[in-house]
Protein backbone atom coordinates (compact mmCIF):
# COMPACT_ATOMS: atom_id res chain seq x y z
CA UNK A 1 0.00 0.00 0.00
CA UNK A 2 1.33 3.63 -1.01
CA UNK A 3 0.55 5.95 1.88
CA UNK A 4 0.60 9.51 1.18
CA UNK A 5 0.27 12.20 4.21
CA UNK A 6 0.22 15.92 3.13
CA UNK A 7 1.54 18.49 6.08
CA UNK A 8 -0.42 21.66 6.42
CA UNK A 9 0.08 24.25 8.55
CA UNK A 10 -2.97 27.00 8.32
CA UNK A 11 -4.44 26.73 4.67
CA UNK A 12 -0.83 25.62 3.06
CA UNK A 13 0.49 22.63 2.23
CA UNK A 14 4.05 23.05 3.81
CA UNK A 15 5.01 18.91 2.54
CA UNK A 16 4.16 15.28 2.45
CA UNK A 17 5.47 12.14 3.08
CA UNK A 18 4.85 9.30 0.45
CA UNK A 19 5.81 5.75 1.84
CA UNK A 20 5.46 2.06 0.54
CA UNK A 21 4.45 0.44 -2.84
CA UNK A 22 0.92 -0.43 -3.91
CA UNK A 23 1.80 -4.02 -4.71
CA UNK A 24 -0.48 -3.70 -8.01
CA UNK A 25 2.06 -5.25 -9.86
CA UNK A 26 5.31 -6.44 -10.41
CA UNK A 27 8.24 -3.99 -9.78
CA UNK A 28 9.25 -2.11 -12.93
CA UNK A 29 5.46 -3.03 -14.24
CA UNK A 30 3.07 -1.53 -11.84
CA UNK A 31 1.25 1.23 -13.06
CA UNK A 32 0.32 2.86 -10.26
CA UNK A 33 4.02 3.12 -8.77
CA UNK A 34 5.00 4.40 -12.14
CA UNK A 35 2.32 6.77 -11.67
CA UNK A 36 2.77 8.41 -8.28
CA UNK A 37 6.29 8.14 -7.92
CA UNK A 38 6.49 10.03 -11.71
CA UNK A 39 4.16 12.56 -10.24
CA UNK A 40 5.95 13.09 -7.24
CA UNK A 41 9.44 13.24 -9.12
CA UNK A 42 7.85 16.28 -11.08
CA UNK A 43 6.06 18.16 -8.14
CA UNK A 44 9.94 18.44 -6.61
CA UNK A 45 11.81 18.82 -9.68
CA UNK A 46 9.36 22.01 -10.36
CA UNK A 47 9.95 23.41 -7.01
CA UNK A 48 13.70 22.51 -6.83
CA UNK A 49 14.41 23.78 -10.33
CA UNK A 50 11.69 25.49 -11.84
CA UNK A 51 10.52 27.48 -8.48
CA UNK A 52 14.58 27.33 -7.61
CA UNK A 53 13.26 26.65 -4.30
CA UNK A 54 15.59 24.84 -1.90
CA UNK A 55 13.31 22.29 0.62
CA UNK A 56 14.46 19.74 2.70
CA UNK A 57 13.83 16.19 0.94
CA UNK A 58 14.71 12.73 1.69
CA UNK A 59 14.55 9.93 -1.29
CA UNK A 60 14.68 6.20 -0.52
CA UNK A 61 13.52 3.24 -1.88
CA UNK A 62 9.69 3.28 -1.34
CA UNK A 63 10.14 6.60 0.03
CA UNK A 64 10.07 10.39 -0.45
CA UNK A 65 9.56 13.44 1.51
CA UNK A 66 9.77 17.20 1.77
CA UNK A 67 9.58 19.71 3.95
CA UNK A 68 8.96 23.19 2.88
CA UNK A 69 9.10 26.76 5.04
CA UNK A 70 6.64 29.15 5.19
CA UNK A 71 7.66 31.14 2.35
CA UNK A 72 8.61 28.36 0.15
CA UNK A 73 5.54 26.77 0.56
CA UNK A 74 3.78 29.80 -0.61
CA UNK A 75 5.42 30.10 -3.97
CA UNK A 76 4.66 26.61 -4.21
CA UNK A 77 0.84 25.76 -3.75
CA UNK A 78 -0.39 25.42 -7.27
CA UNK A 79 1.98 22.24 -7.53
CA UNK A 80 1.52 20.93 -4.37
CA UNK A 81 -2.55 21.31 -4.80
CA UNK A 82 -2.27 19.47 -8.49
CA UNK A 83 0.28 16.56 -6.89
CA UNK A 84 -2.74 16.16 -3.81
CA UNK A 85 -5.39 16.21 -6.68
CA UNK A 86 -3.99 13.82 -8.58
CA UNK A 87 -3.35 11.26 -5.82
CA UNK A 88 -6.84 12.14 -4.56
CA UNK A 89 -8.05 10.75 -7.70
CA UNK A 90 -5.81 7.60 -7.81
CA UNK A 91 -6.82 6.89 -4.38
CA UNK A 92 -10.55 6.72 -5.69
CA UNK A 93 -9.69 4.67 -8.48
CA UNK A 94 -7.04 2.25 -6.37
CA UNK A 95 -9.00 1.88 -3.20
CA UNK A 96 -6.78 -0.90 -1.87
CA UNK A 97 -3.58 0.23 -2.71
CA UNK A 98 -3.18 3.95 -1.92
CA UNK A 99 -4.47 5.88 1.43
CA UNK A 100 -3.88 9.75 1.12
CA UNK A 101 -4.57 11.79 4.12
CA UNK A 102 -3.93 15.20 5.78
CA UNK A 103 -2.02 15.91 8.57
CA UNK A 104 -2.31 19.36 10.18
CA UNK A 105 0.70 21.08 12.03
CA UNK A 106 0.18 24.14 14.56
CA UNK A 107 1.39 27.43 13.38
CA UNK A 108 3.20 29.47 15.98
CA UNK A 109 2.02 33.05 15.79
Amino acid sequence: MIEVSFVKKGNLISGFVLKGHSGLGEEGNDILCASVSSAAYMTVNTITDILKLKPKIKVKDGFMAIKLSSTQSRKAQDILRGFRLHLVALSKDYKENITVNIRRCKVNA
